[in-house]
């Protein structure tokens, strides 16, 4: 079965989903000259661990697990990548206590009862403890999970689970708190390149066969994205492609070739990392759709973190769009959530469908400066206190204090909208604001003024009432040239305003 570590387990020898060893052997495959590379750089002892400081301080209890110094029983959260089957295989080898690896992915309730039974046999007859290891724990049902439970409470196995799911959502809570969790970090850039330097000089990898090029380097480090199982891979097969060219040095074309990536300049923590996002949300706000495709690739092909991504296309659909397609912010956080949801690559298609979506969207940045002027009319200390007839009058004595006094229901109102003062008095006749003529926000330019006549208790124009709060509102024809999504959304929107009148809708 494949780990999402360092190594690949052995396949079950005894019940489905599941291997014994010991001692060394631990059921997860010898390894050989001819192995993996990230086989064979896999760490023998906790010393060579990298990446994961927070958990190799004296008298942690990975140390613990390791030493068999305390029978804990431990669930490993972490990204693919960052040795969570690594640390398995250390705990195989470092005891005598048998140890049997199972998978989630071909376990059944059955295979894991045989184990515990297997266990609890030997226990009492003297035999050595059992430490159960279960990759991809987050795969088995609440019934599997359940069935681990007694088992882990009286010790009869020590369970070792490692997931890449979060365990709050994906492990029951009685298995949780039975165990201890070690949240592993994604291997940041440093401890990538110190382990590709590793591997160039180790005799359990190139042995100093081959140089490689810093260029090269900074290639596979990108490549690799916190995954150093990734960067390990890559590196073989780029030391591969150089030895059968005859060269000593393992350079970027070369990096290139081998792993059929291009080296992309970019650094997510230097400029590259902002031009390339400013390039996208000026693409994004210009309209042009195939210029910000490619920044959205360039940005996922050098690893970018796609929640960034998200973020920012979360906050362009409220900063550059807004009213003119409110619905531009319903995809960007569907697809923000996407990313939380599915991750890459797949999310790549969820990213892309909102990216298009913004940059083809009718443009108005109507939102960003209303909330600006309003923002900086707060901190010009612009109010005062609120009107009385919009204050609580829920709580026993609020009445007394003329809270809600002279306040009109607006329902009462065939129209749906009266006269009624609601901001301070020191703002009344404040404009903030300020619909474009663009898409969905054209009919909303249209009642606008009126609604706020009307809630300003100022004379209308004859007619006015009937034409676009009373009824249907009518709108300019667009014309071809205006640059708008022509699209249904004005007809329903002001469809919107004539239920309005109707007492159904609320402005």
């Amino acid at each position: 079965m494949e780990s999402d570590a360092l190594f690949t387990l052995g396949e079950p020898a005894a019940a489905p989903g599941a291997h014994v060893g010991s001692g060394g052997v631990g059921g997860l495959g010898a390894v050989g000259p001819d192995s993996p590379l990230p086989v064979r750089m896999r760490p023998a002892n906790l010393d060579e661990l990298v990446g994961q400081d927070h958990l190799l301080s004296p008298g942690a209890p990975l140390r613990q697990l390791v030493g068999g110094d305390a029978p804990m029983s431990v669930i490993l959260w972490g990204p693919p990548g960052s040795g969570k089957t690594t640390i398995a295989h250390l705990v195989a080898g470092a005891t005598d206590r048998r140890f049997v690896a199972m998978s989630a992915l071909s376990a059944g309730v059955k295979d894991v009862r045989a184990v515990i039974d297997t266990a609890r046999r030997q226990r009492r007859a003297g035999g050595p403890p059992t430490v159960l290891f279960i990759d991809e724990v987050h795969r088995f049902s609440k019934t599997q999970q359940d069935s681990l439970l007694a088992a882990v409470e009286d010790r009869t196995v020590t369970l070792l689970a490692a997931t890449t799911e979060n365990p709050y959502f994906s492990v029951i809570s009685p298995l949780l708190s039975r165990c201890v969790l070690l949240t592993l970090q994604p291997l940041d850039d440093t401890a990538v390149r110190r382990l590709l330097r590793r591997a160039m000089l180790d005799e359990r990898g190139l042995a100093g066969a081959l140089t490689l090029a810093p260029e090269a380097e900074d290639h596979l480090v990108r490549l690799a994205g916190g995954d150093v199982r990734k960067a390990l891979t890559a590196l073989e097969a780029a030391a591969a492609s150089a030895t059968a060219l005859d060269l000593g040095l393992i350079d970027l074309p070369t990096a290139e070739r081998a792993v059929d990536t291009a080296a992309v300049r970019y650094d997510r923590a230097g400029d590259a990392h902002y031009d390339v996002t400013s390039a996208l949300i000026k693409s994004l706000r210009g309209s042009d759709v195939d210029a910000a495709l490619h920044w959205l690739a360039r940005m996922l092909v050098a690893g970018e973190d796609a929640r960034f991504v998200a973020r920012r296309l979360v906050i362009f659909a409220s900063e550059d769009i807004g009213m003119a397609d409110p619905g531009a912010l319903g995809v960007a956080a569907a697809a923000a959530h996407a990313v939380e949801f599915v991750g890459l690559p797949e999310a790549q298609l969820n990213l892309a469908q909102a990216v298009i979506h913004l940059a083809t969207a009718p443009k108005s940045n109507s939102v960003t400066t209303a909330i600006g002027a309003a923002i900086a009319d707060v901190r010009a200390g612009r109010g005062g206190p609120v009107p009385r007839g919009l204050r609580d009058a829920h709580y026993a004595g609020a009445r007394g204090l003329g809270h809600g006094t002279g306040y009109r229901y607006p329902h009462d109102d065939h129209r749906g909208v009266v006269a009624q003062q609601y901001v301070p008095d020191d703002l009344v006749g404040t404009d903030y604001y300020r619909p474009s003529q663009h898409g969905a926000e054209r009919p909303v330019a249209s009642r606008l003024p009126l609604l706020r006549r009307i809630v300003r208790g100022l004379p209308t124009p004859a007619g006015a009432a009937a034409s676009t709060v009373g009824g249907r509102a009518e709108t300019p024809e667009p014309s071809e040239t205006d640059g708008d999504r022509l699209t249904a959304t004005d007809a329903d929107t002001a469809d919107q305003v004539g239920a309005s009148a109707d007492g159904r809708g609320q402005q």
